[in-house]
């Protein structure tokens, strides 16, 4: 089982900037939904003993929420880059509705992956396949990922089996839990945090 979650909101998120690799700190909504997450995970761990990790990418919005779940679980924290956001190049920091929101067109996050020297779609899958081929088989894979928004949606469809952009326009929340178990997804929302 994958307990996958992305990071509470930062303050890029709430300016509408490309973060990629670059960082922004958790804004007061983002640290209640990072605790309300950590709830969730604390209890659905404590339905299913074992031995679990707590996995997340080095990046500092992740390893943030990371801390809240580590509080509630007692984990020791993970890092591991193979679950750090896509590198969006030239185009991290901008504003996101010039960059991929284009009037008149409909939403594609994909065209983050078409940005000047962006990490390709190919790379981000190959990354995080590399990942999950390190994690033991089903049953006995018990494992907490905090990861981002594209890349977790990526994540999600390689466990399915669904081509890697199927799932870029679904939603990221950040404050739910996707569990990965048996080749389903199942989501968990917490509690409303506003």
């Amino acid at each position: 089982m994958i307990l996958l979650l992305r990071h509470g909101e930062t303050e890029w998120n709430v300016a509408r900037r490309l973060q990629g690799r670059r960082d922004s700190p958790l804004t007061e909504r983002g640290r209640r939904q990072a605790r309300a997450v950590a709830s969730v995970v604390a209890d659905l761990v404590a339905r299913d003993a074992g031995d679990w990790r707590l996995v997340s990418s080095p990046l500092g919005r992740a390893q943030a929420t990371a801390a809240f779940i580590a509080a509630s679980t007692g984990l020791p924290i993970e890092t591991d880059d193979r679950l750090m956001e896509v590198d969006c190049g030239a185009w991290e920091g901008r504003d996101w509705t010039e960059l991929v929101d284009r009037p008149g067109e409909p939403l594609r996050r994909g065209r983050i992956f078409e940005a000047p020297g962006a990490e390709s779609h190919d790379q981000v899958r190959a990354r995080l396949e590399d990942f999950l081929a390190t994690l033991p088989p089903e049953p006995d894979r018990r494992a907490i990922l905090v990861s981002h928004g594209v890349t977790g949606r990526v994540l999600r469809a390689i466990y399915v089996g669904l081509p890697s952009d199927a799932l870029l326009d679904h939603d990221a929340s950040h404050d739910a839990v996707h569990r990965l178990q048996n080749g389903q997804i199942d989501r968990f929302d917490c509690e409303p945090v506003d």
